[in-house]
């Protein structure tokens, strides 16, 4: 059975309490592995991490985000298959299905938003009063929290994550706590 960890600041933690529920397959009903339960503390120890890293991530150039969310894409596309086993087996969907409708789309999705980050829409500056210009500067908010529904977790994730990030913004992000019971 795996024992899953969250993943805060780069690298593998464990819960304060240690506190963990099975994880169950969806199309056997059977536990296959063990996933921590974050408390409070947990989540606070994510946010001050995320906080810490919006002081240099805000600061950074619409076209860096963008190379950033390019690379993040390629390296899903790189690992695709083992990304595809994992999502199958956490929902329960099938292989070939996981592959056609997640991957792809996750990848483009991704892609489209690190070219958002290049070219933002909207009016840029105008005069609304005399001798004024008025303008709209668009600057990162600071963390932004999410957690993703049960049925498709990975693509959830993305259109999460990846308009944060191409903002500006950092995420600290949680899957779903409860599911539905098999085959639902």
């Amino acid at each position: 059975m795996q024992e899953l960890r969250n993943f805060v600041g780069g690298e593998y933690v464990d819960v304060l309490d240690g506190s963990t529920a099975e994880v169950i397959d969806p199309s056997t009903g059977e536990a296959y592995a063990t996933a921590p339960v974050s408390g409070p503390g947990d989540v606070d120890a994510a946010l001050r991490v995320a906080k810490a890293a919006f002081s240099s991530w805000k600061r950074t150039t619409p076209s860096e985000r963008s190379l950033a969310l390019f690379r993040i894409a390629d390296a899903i596309e790189a690992r695709a298959e083992e990304l595809v086993a994992v999502e199958s087996e956490d929902t329960g969907k099938p292989v070939a299905l996981t592959l056609s409708e997640e991957i792809p789309p996750a990848c483009d999705q991704i892609r489209f938003f690190a070219s958002a980050a290049r070219l933002l829409e909207g009016r840029a500056a105008a005069e609304y009063m005399a001798g004024h210009t008025s303008y709209i500067r668009r600057e990162p908010i600071g963390v932004c929290g999410a957690v993703t529904p049960w049925n498709y977790p990975f693509m959830m994730a993305v259109w999460k994550w990846a308009p944060a990030l191409a903002a500006g913004n950092t995420m600290v992000l949680s899957p779903p706590t409860r599911r539905p019971p098999p085959h639902c």
